[in-house]
């Protein structure tokens, strides 16, 4: 039922592209095939590596649904069927591509969009008239992309190896991934790979989606006194620095007294203290870039813009060392002042560029590796992150776009702009519930019950509800001190669903989702519409 004979190995030799589906005078490769697949090339000359493609491996029936991971944390994730279609975001004007940095946010300089395509990353299953189930084992080296053509109906499998030097007589592995004609059977493999972890859940507050930058001692230390046991992590976000970049120089308008003393407050109440950071980014206007411009990426001359928040940000050149040795001051700083936990932001920038001669997954991995051994033991949250780079490194991981409290942005979404949507986060939550417990716990984005969200009741429920059932970490930006009553008792089923329940599925039909999920040792259901972003039935 799978075929894998078709394979084309694109490479550059004295600046030539070259393919080849053989061995030939410039590579030699061998093949270990099974139920984990493995494809090793010796590079015979000198060579660097562009691409590899493993050709029409699995047919496609016309109703078949299939799970299409996305690049990164806020990257669109879908279960899809034949009718589903793609943006190709780099398509559209350059100057709305400057404003909001779609190219940087996504992975369009990855992967080649093709109206009759879709495509999804390192992990793949495949339900209906056949199943499939498959998982990249080789995600350290290479991201294994599922492409998947809608006029031949068939699945393709891409391997990542552009900017990857072979010297004369080195070996690499092209493909390693593990493939399943079973859905059970590849989910208890997949279980035994990546057993559950043993983390504690947490339940907490984040300072973001009430404020966004707008946070002052007084508003924190407000809302800490609030929280009562059940919250776990009090969470500072963006808006304690003077710039994005300069993590040093903590606003002495807002934070008086710098932030030790609500670091040593939030201990008092038995809490974890938590940090937001972009440790990757800095700011146009920061004092670091101003300071020393030689820390950071630059193509052609040019500063390598990685994002337009803060009006704009780069990216630091981690091949320097002080660049590197910045970044670790920097973190050891917060550390200093106590913080347990790291909500590590807008990671994907460390890739943007393939660095010394490495894939860019080998990019990935490194820069990630680069921030676990400084943090230590403390607990990390990735967020912008590339899924399977952050693979046994990270404790927790966002796994879809910001929910975007006020609204759910129709013109970024209708732009194909995945990182602002409600509705979109929460079908990426549902659909990357796989990872949840497994690969790290899985952080939802918030939810919120506050009166002055511009929500409705029913959109609310929607968010808490999928959140608390698909989550290993859950947080909210609410002032809990002017809770009414009714929202108090909300806060209550909230916490009792998230503490106390499991999920155990979705089905998917048309634009409803029945999910199905234990509660007190009872069975329950709900069904989501996915167009209007509510709860329609069940419980």
């Amino acid at each position: 039922m799978i075929n894998i004979s078709k394979i084309e190995i694109s490479y550059i030799r004295d600046e030539k592209l070259l393919h080849t589906s053989l061995s030939n005078d410039d590579i030699e490769l061998s093949e270990v095939i099974d139920t984990e697949i493995t494809i090793k090339i010796k590079a015979l000359n000198d060579i660097i590596l562009d691409k590899a493609i493993l050709f029409d491996i699995f047919k496609i029936s016309k109703n078949d649904q299939f799970f299409l991971n996305g690049y990164q944390s806020w990257s669109k994730t879908n279960v899809a069927t034949l009718k589903d279609k793609e943006r190709d975001v780099s398509k559209l004007p350059s100057f709305i591509l400057d404003k909001v940095s779609l190219v940087e946010y996504g992975d369009t300089f990855i992967y080649d969009y093709n109206k009759n395509k879709l495509h999804g990353y390192d992990f793949f299953y495949l339900k209906g008239e056949n199943e499939l189930f498959s998982f990249n084992l080789n995600y350290e080296y290479a991201y294994l992309i599922y492409d998947i053509d809608k006029k031949k109906k068939t699945l393709s499998l891409i391997s990542d190896v552009k900017g990857l030097h072979l010297k004369k007589g080195e070996v690499f592995t092209l493909f390693n991934f593990l493939i399943y004609d079973s859905i059970s059977e590849g989910l208890n493999v997949y279980s035994d790979r990546y057993p559950k972890k043993e983390k504690e859940k947490i339940f907490g507050y984040t300072s973001w989606y009430n404020y966004y930058d707008n946070i002052n001692e007084e508003i924190l230390l407000r809302d800490l006194e609030s929280l009562d046991e059940r919250f776990n992590l009090f969470q500072i976000d963006d808006g304690y620095t003077e710039h994005v970049g300069d993590w040093q120089s903590i606003d002495k308008v807002k934070f008086p007294n710098g932030l030790k003393g609500i670091v040593d407050k939030v201990h008092e109440k038995g809490k974890l203290a938590g940090i937001w950071i972009a440790p990757f980014a800095a700011s146009v206007n920061s004092d670091i870039v101003k300071k020393h411009p030689e820390y950071f990426i630059k193509v052609n001359g040019e500063f390598l813009k990685a994002g337009s928040n803060w009006g704009g940000f780069y990216t630091y050149d981690l091949d320097n060392t002080d660049a590197r040795r910045y970044i670790k001051e920097c973190l050891e700083y917060l550390m200093d002042l106590g913080f347990d936990f790291f909500k590590l932001d807008f990671l994907y920038a460390s890739s943007l560029v393939c660095k010394d001669d490495k894939t860019r997954a080998m990019v990935a991995r490194r820069s990630y590796e680069f921030l676990r051994d400084i943090l230590k033991d403390k607990l990390i949250l990735g967020c912008g992150s590339v899924i399977s780079s952050s693979i046994d490194l990270f404790d927790y991981m966002r796994v879809g776009p910001d929910v975007l409290i006020n609204l759910d942005n129709k013109l970024l979404n209708m732009l194909g702009i995945s990182k602002i949507s409600m509705k979109m986060t929460l079908k990426n939550t549902i659909y990357r519930s796989i990872f949840n417990n497994h690969l790290f716990l899985n952080d939802p984005d918030v939810f919120t019950l506050r009166d002055d969200a511009c929500l409705s009741l029913k959109q609310k429920e929607a968010i808490y509800l999928i959140n608390s059932l698909f989550s290993g970490i859950l947080l909210t930006s609410d002032n809990i001190g002017i809770y009414s009553e009714t929202e108090k008792a909300m806060l209550d089923e909230v916490y009792d669903i998230y503490m106390n329940s499991s999920d155990e599925g979705f089905i998917l039909t048309g634009d409803l989702i029945k999910i199905f999920y234990r509660l007190h040792n009872k069975d329950y259901y709900l069904v989501y519409n996915t167009k209007k972003g509510v709860m329609t039935n069940g419980r």
